[in-house]
């Protein structure tokens, strides 16, 4: 079985997290994506992080019933912070049985070369890559070192955030005569 890693702090989950996930299953020899949970991510400040299992149960609750979807937990029994070189070891040690892509947007495509050991990722796993921005272009993109690497150019673009909805959470809730 071909699955799809589509890691992410889900910090909230939304509609782009879940319209990318279901649409990769459908063009992609992906048989499944799995929404993998990260309880810390490196690269991020953790001070706005939502509980683990809040995240977890926000992405449950997003992808119920959709077919080929799933979150995952896997990474909270890891060694933290979570390095996505240690996930997919140690996913293709606990499940021999598939094959595992990689699925990061082209902002983490950017930045690829801070992740650790981002070379043995390249070297043993394809990666997809899809656009955050309505105009992207793979031709702008850096080559670290190419890999078995996708841009999705048919990926439909969602023109949303988590950084931008927990920031006009934090609006709403500090206007005053709003409601909540």
């Amino acid at each position: 079985m071909k699955i799809g890693v589509y890691g992410g702090s889900f910090n909230p989950v939304h509609f782009g997290h879940v319209g990318l996930a279901k649409w990769v299953v459908e063009p992609t020899d992906l048989d499944e994506v799995w929404l993998m949970v990260s309880p810390n991510n490196p690269l991020k400040n953790t001070s706005e992080l939502a509980p683990e299992q809040e995240r977890l149960a926000g992405v449950r609750s997003a992808i119920e019933g959709i077919p080929g979807l799933y979150a995952s937990d896997f990474e909270f029994a890891l060694p933290r912070p979570s390095y996505t070189a240690n996930t997919l070891r140690e996913l293709q040690k606990q499940y021999p049985e598939h094959a595992f892509t990689l699925i990061i947007g082209e902002d983490n495509w950017t930045i690829f070369n801070q992740w650790r050991e981002y070379e043995y990722i390249l070297d043993h796993f394809p990666v997809l890559i899809y656009p955050r921005h309505a105009n992207s272009s793979s031709e702008c993109l850096p080559t670290w070192k190419k890999g078995n690497t996708t841009f999705l150019r048919e990926a439909p673009y969602f023109d949303v955030s988590s950084t931008e909805l927990r920031r006009c959470s934090r609006r709403r809730l500090a206007s005053p005569g709003l409601k909540s």
